[in-house]
């Protein structure tokens, strides 16, 4: 007599396997929403400070809350807001940009002196070569960090250097003024489109086209896929198929090239550009990222959140300067900001990794 045996529970719609996919499906959409609400809490929470620095800045100086005061403080924050959208390509895949504030100064600096010596041409074709000549820059920054396998800090810092370098040899201690611009170019960066000043609608354009990107496409998911495989020296991403020195690149030309529409639009605001422009540009780029929100160990972070960190850091150090504090100070409470930004990410950051150890473990007992 032969013994029986247990036949595994059918797979057909009325067996157990559907069930526990069902329940497997329903724990990871769980995590996923507890993971955008903590995202969305941090960008919501970007938007409570921006509020209340604006409220108790214009309670004790009025000024502030003048219509033209604001529109100054947001026009500033345009070109750093450029910036930072590929800032946040390049930190999610867990590497740096030290270059942008170099780059910005080269680009802005070659885009003025071309419409100086070619009044006739339009000046759309300044703003390709400036953005043309940001993302040749980051192109030799990828390539370094990719295929030469250098860190991305030592190869942007060298190329922060170099091209601050490159940058006082084509001006040759020269200095571009406003007078010598075609006026148009000086119009489109002072000007309105649609009662909106055009520099702000680039910027929206710009964290919009890359927010809509990195969060809706392929292309974008997979950056933070490498961002979060970073500890494994990015080998989980490639085992999984990514292309992931492909996609750094990209990333990295993406920021030259913006940092080099930033230094196109510095050039249109500013009028006035020499060798030194852009200094200093990288720090509060990248402070503004994580700022809002970009976790600087990559694989977190959206491109709105760190646009919304640009505004929230650019409107404290108007307002410091609006209410007279000592500049010590107005550092000091700037990167006090930075601090409590990644302190606050590690948390986030441990958060969610022992939520995802939970439900990992509660489907190890289910199975």
């Amino acid at each position: 007599m032969s013994t029986p045996t247990t036949s595994p529970a059918p797979a057909g719609p009325g067996g157990l396997a559907p069930k526990i996919a069902a329940e497997e499906e329903a724990r990871v959409s769980a995590g996923r929403r507890f993971i955008d609400r903590l995202i969305r809490a941090r960008e919501l929470g970007l938007l409570v400070v921006l509020a209340l620095i604006v409220i108790v800045t214009g309670v004790i100086e009025p000024n502030f809350l003048d219509a033209d005061s604001l529109k100054q403080t947001v026009l500033n924050v345009a070109i750093i807001a450029v910036m930072t959208a590929g800032m946040t390509l390049v930190i999610v895949t867990r590497n740096i940009d030290l270059s942008v504030g170099s780059i910005l100064g080269l680009s802005a600096f070659v885009c003025g002196d071309f419409l100086t010596k070619n009044p006739d041409v339009p000046w759309p074709v300044g703003v390709v070569i400036a953005v043309v000549i940001g993302a040749a820059c980051g192109l030799l920054n990828g390539v370094l960090v990719t295929w030469g396998r250098v860190p991305a800090l030592v190869v942007t810092l060298g190329t922060m250097y170099a091209l601050r370098g490159v940058a006082f040899l084509v001006t040759d201690g020269r200095q571009i003024n406003a007078e010598d611009l075609p006026d148009s170019f000086l119009t489109a960066g002072s000007g309105d489109l649609l009662g909106i000043p055009t520099l702000i609608v680039v910027a929206l354009l710009v964290i919009a086209l890359f927010w809509f990107v990195a969060r809706d496409y392929a292309w974008g998911r997979q950056l933070y896929a490498i961002g979060s495989s970073g500890r494994s020296g990015g080998q989980a991403a490639k085992l999984a198929g990514l292309k992931s020195d492909r996609r750094v690149t990209q990333a990295f030309v993406i920021s030259g090239a913006l940092a080099g529409l930033g230094g196109a639009m510095f050039a249109a605001r500013y009028g006035t550009v020499d060798a030194t422009a852009g200094q200093g540009y990288e720090l509060r780029v990248i402070g503004a990222a994580v700022v809002g929100g970009v976790a600087i160990a990559g694989g977190s972070g959206s491109v709105l959140g760190a646009a919304l960190g640009a505004v929230v850091l650019g409107t404290i150090q108007t307002a410091l300067i609006v209410l007279k504090i000592d500049d010590f100070w107005q550092q000091a409470i700037v990167g006090l900001l930075i601090i409590v930004a990644i302190a606050l990410d590690r948390l986030i950051a441990k958060q969610s990794e022992a939520l995802l150890r939970q439900r990992s473990a509660r489907r190890r007992t289910a199975a």
